[in-house]
């Protein structure tokens, strides 16, 4: 699962799995063992379990970098590389 992003221990990962639809653009966050993802647009907690700390700056992270995720979810979704995107700073 490629990672496009890392910032304050947390890891951001996305993929997709080719002829498989997902109906939900989505992203994955790691921190510590555990995992959360995340749906895209609107930036919301789908699945798993955060700290909340690092709940919030996942979706502080995601909220400046939606358009920049859906971009990434397009290109890995046409079988392209997705894009590195900035870290929360």
């Amino acid at each position: 699962m490629p990672e496009i992003s890392r910032f304050f221990g947390i890891i951001i990962r996305m993929f997709s799995e080719p002829g498989m639809t997902h109906h939900v653009p989505h992203f994955h966050a790691y921190y510590q063992g555990e995992s959360a993802v995340f749906a895209i647009s609107p930036v919301d907690l789908m699945a798993g379990t955060l700290p909340q700390k690092q709940r919030r700056l996942v979706e502080a992270w995601a909220e400046l970098h939606q358009a920049e995720l859906m971009s990434d979810w397009q290109l890995l979704h046409s079988g392209r590389a997705a894009f590195p995107i900035d870290p929360l700073k």
